[in-house]
């Protein structure tokens, strides 16, 4: 009982510890946000990394999201020979949550936990270290750069995403269902609101800035080697999912 009441105490400290240094991490990064001229080709080149590095996943992902949705809302909608608000269902779907989430999840898996593991292997080979030591805070070297990047990144593949998945679901309306394409884009038109586009783009905002904060904080904790990049970089990934679907809650209720 009292080892069980240690290890939670335990476990606990240690969550307080990792959210209080991400947050940090944040903080300082949004502080040097002043020095972004001086940065512009380390971030050019960490947007390029990021959005062509996950370009194709999002683009397949975002496709079949799309397509999914509108064949297994569209089977149950010809029970009532209603399959043409498909063009109202799919549009709606994939501009306020499919959308942001499944760009957001992409970017977790692949730039994520690059970024965990690029700075975990600086952190366990002392390289931030001697970044310090040359007076050049490691925030302001690595972070900022990647905190802009994956945000702007993450917007820019999210619109990219909806409209693929509006495509996508068209295409199975024509084929599956008989919703002709104008159907089906007129819907859509009517269906879709401005705070739709906004609130699913301030989404992947956030979402942007939380894989960023997560993956370089765990990045910086790492220690004990290769099995230390390996566990924060596990942990990026893991953590990421979790607070992009609760920030998408949180900021679905807010806006709706």
């Amino acid at each position: 009982m009292i080892r069980s009441i240690v290890a939670v105490n335990t476990w606990f400290e240690n969550a307080c510890e990792g959210a209080g240094h991400a947050l940090e991490v944040l903080a300082r990064a949004v502080r040097f946000l002043t020095l972004v001229p001086k940065k512009t080709d380390a971030i050019v080149a960490q947007t390029f990394k990021a959005v062509f590095g996950s370009l194709v996943i999002v683009f397949l992902t975002s496709l079949f999201s799309g397509m999914i949705l509108a064949l297994q809302s569209g089977i149950e909608l010809m029970k009532f020979n209603q399959e043409s608000s498909i063009g109202f269902l799919v549009p709606a779907a994939m501009f306020r949550e499919m959308g942001p989430v499944m760009t957001a999840i992409a970017l977790a898996g692949l730039i994520g936990s690059t970024y965990a593991a690029e700075i975990g292997t600086m952190k366990v080979s002392e390289e931030l270290d001697a970044l310090e030591v040359m007076s050049v805070d490691p925030v302001y070297f690595l972070v900022m750069p990647r905190l802009i990047a994956l945000s702007s990144a993450a917007v820019a593949l999210t619109l990219t995403a909806d409209l693929i998945g509006i495509v996508g679901g068209s295409f199975v309306g024509k084929a599956y269902l008989n919703v002709d394409f104008s159907t089906y884009f007129r819907n859509a038109e009517r269906a879709i609101e401005v705070k739709d586009i906004y609130g699913g783009l301030l989404k992947a905002f956030v979402f942007g800035v939380t894989i960023t904060t997560i993956a370089c904080s765990q990045g910086m904790r790492a220690e004990h080697g290769a099995q230390g990049v390996g566990t924060a970089t596990m942990r990026t990934v893991v953590y990421s999912f979790i607070y992009i679907l609760m920030f998408g809650y949180l900021i679905s209720w807010a806006l709706y």
